[in-house]
């Protein structure tokens, strides 16, 4: 019999654990921990509210884990419930699924005044994640600055830009919406260092841009480049440089009705945050030129009043004490995915917050055939490990409140009894109420 732990719920997790099913059959057992009650990680807590039909890629992760190979085993903190040390000891192979849950830190004056926050912060916020849920951003400025051109930023626009009635469909929780409603933000301006050339974001996330009720895009057409360099750029990117012309060619009349502004600033590197009594109220920024492929700045710079800044500059792996870490790259450091004998790393633990939720499929199939590998070759020691009974009994005599499968299906079902009209679910916000949800076992 094979143990595998699997730390991670997210796609990057679930997929090692369907591909450690496939390979073995029953005779593999692997639990998939997670910190929280809940399972799927950003499925969860990541993936933009009113992205619905993203979510639900979570359904094809249930059949992995109701079958009897597989174990959820949420509300356990790897590092001070259990050490990574303890579940090698139990496991024949430890699988790193962490994933990146922590904002790449933005390094410019300023950046620790009251109204910066982390894109993790704040779509924590939005999507109920319970570390960021007290978050309580202030909306009462009429500009908000987002720094990135990446999909997330372009979340964090949308959402910042839609109207209580567009979110029907979403679960988007209740307190982000009730404060979204209030909020005073009509100008959103979106920074980025190099030009629309250069941008991250797809075509379908900026096509919805013109869709919305009260909110237009704005882009300089001065900023684009000639229409005929457009021919070398791939595909994908050609159609978001095309939605980019687009919004350059909006005529103002049709601007008229719009009360909120979605403004590409391109060719801008944030230089300062500018701060009022400890709270920001503006930002200083560069202008920049592009030089073999690199923002390079000019010495023009100007300033942009703002009451919120957002920063969408990626996101870095959470350290675990024993693992070795590349801190360069925010990741666990690690050769293909082998870190040290036993110990591996899958997804975006493993190659940093890159590629899509599919792009984690091929990843976790990929670990478990260099678990079979190492484990063919002896270089994962004579097995006759405990795996999950082993576990049971250190949560046993550690008092672990273990949350299950079932259990996350009975805080599921109140989720879903919860939610107000025209939303899928009212999500838990608090781990003590995902606990409490989930009834007398």
């Amino acid at each position: 019999m094979r143990h595998i732990a699997v730390i991670g719920s997210g796609p990057a997790g679930y997929y090692t654990a369907e591909a450690a099913q496939k390979k073995w059959g029953g005779d593999v057992r692997v639990d998939v921990f997670d910190s929280l009650p809940v399972p799927y990680g950003l499925i969860r807590t990541g993936v933009a509210p009113d992205h619905q039909s993203i979510k639900a890629v979570s359904r094809r992760y249930e059949k992995t884990a109701f079958t009897d190979h597989v174990r959820f085993v949420g509300n356990v903190t790897i590092g001070s419930d259990v050490s990574i040390t303890e579940l090698q000891s139990l496991y024949d192979a430890v699988v790193l699924a962490t994933g990146a849950p922590h904002d790449r830190t933005l390094s410019i004056e300023g950046a620790d005044l009251a109204g910066v926050h982390g894109s993790a912060q704040f779509v924590g916020w939005y999507n109920g994640h319970p570390q960021f849920a007290g978050l309580d951003p202030d909306l009462s400025s009429e500009t908000a600055v987002v720094i990135g051109m990446g999909n997330v930023a372009l979340d964090i626009a949308r959402i910042l830009a839609k109207t209580t009635a567009e979110f029907e469909g979403s679960d988007i929780v209740l307190h982000a919406l009730d404060a979204l409603e209030s909020s005073a933000i009509c100008r959103i301006v979106i920074l980025g260092r190099r030009g629309p050339h250069q941008i991250m974001m797809t075509p379908k996330e900026l096509g919805e841009l013109m869709h919305l009720e009260r909110a237009a895009p704005r882009v300089d057409a001065d900023d684009l480049p000639d229409g005929e360099e457009d021919a070398l750029l791939e595909p994908g990117l050609r159609k978001s440089v095309a939605h980019l012309r687009s919004f350059a060619a909006i005529p103002e009349s049709e601007r008229a009705d719009k009360t909120i502004e979605i403004e590409f600033d391109f060719f801008a590197s944030p230089k300062a945050i500018i701060g009022e009594e400890g709270r920001v109220s503006g930002i200083e920024v560069e202008r920049t030129k592009v030089e073999a492929g690199r923002a390079v700045g000019t010495g023009e710079t100007y300033t942009i009043p703002c009451g919120i800044v957002l920063t969408a500059i990626g996101y870095r792996t959470a350290p675990i004490e024993g693992v070795p870490f590349d801190e360069r790259a925010g990741r666990f450091a690690n050769d293909e995915g082998r870190i040290m004998p036993g110990l591996y790393a899958v997804g975006w633990a493993k190659r940093g917050p890159s590629g899509t939720i599919g792009t984690n499929k091929p990843d976790g199939f990929g670990i478990v055939d260099l678990i079979e590998e190492d484990i063919a070759s002896g270089a994962l020691g004579n097995g006759g490990k405990k795996g999950r009974e082993g576990f049971d009994a250190l949560a046993a005599e550690r008092g672990l409140d273990i949350v299950t499968f079932q259990d996350w299906k009975r805080i599921e079902d109140a989720e879903n009894a919860a939610a107000r009209e025209g939303s899928p679910r009212e999500k838990f916000v608090d781990i003590d109420a995902m606990i409490a949800a989930r009834g007398a076992d």
